[in-house]
């Protein structure tokens, strides 16, 4: 019960659902829903009674964590934007700011309900502070990924060995 907590006793503050019982996704930006009547729908008796949203994306993993680099070399990993809805989405990537390092080598398209792409983060470490920082320099930035319906963040942190 949301009354009472573990022990039995009634609660002191309220219970804070995680977004993703809310409706929607950790680190995203709902955005207003431009109904297109040309997307195809798809509406079927199991479809037509659920109040869940049914379109969107999933990143896997959710956050990149690069751990300690070597100042100077080029670095890759590899982010699964899969399609979690039941009609075709597209998207796009906000390529972040040269400064950073960061580049997002995608296809763009359209991606089908149940297919997923394949987005590849490559950070060519480099040191832009000028500061002494002990030999490490953090690197943080979130790539935005615009959706149809969600603008998603994909937090990716790296630390950078002078």
């Amino acid at each position: 019960s949301l009354l009472v907590n573990a022990a039995g006793q009634p609660r002191k503050e309220k219970v804070k659902l995680p977004s993703s019982l809310q409706g929607r996704q950790p680190n995203s930006i709902p955005n207003k829903k431009v109904e297109d009547p040309v997307a195809g729908r798809v509406n079927t008796s199991s479809l037509a009674t659920t109040k869940q949203h049914l379109s969107g994306f999933h990143l896997i993993p959710p956050r990149v964590m690069l751990g300690v680099l070597k100042e100077g070399c080029t670095y890759a990993t590899t982010v699964i934007l899969k399609n979690v809805g039941v009609n075709f989405s597209r998207f796009r990537v906000k390529q972040p700011p040269p400064h950073t390092g960061l580049r997002v080598i995608y296809t763009p398209g359209p991606v089908a309900a149940g297919l997923q792409v394949e987005l590849e983060i490559e950070i060519f470490a480099t040191v832009t502070g000028g500061e002494d920082t002990g030999g490490l320099e953090e690197i943080s930035h979130d790539i935005e990924i615009l959706t149809e319906t969600e603008t998603l963040l994909l937090p990716v942190r790296a630390n950078i060995l002078c």
